[in-house]
């Protein structure tokens, strides 16, 4: 059971990183003028 909460804190961790990745990179293309300043993902 102890392999199973480490793979699932792994997991977690990694969805925590790829949030964090994506925000960065909505705000990199609202600076660009790629997005729109008022874009809000659904």
């Amino acid at each position: 059971m102890e392999g199973l909460a480490a793979a699932a804190f792994c997991f977690g961790l990694m969805g925590v990183v790829a949030f964090v990745r994506l925000e960065k990179l909505i705000k990199t293309l609202k600076e660009k003028g790629i997005l729109d300043q008022d874009y809000k993902d659904e």
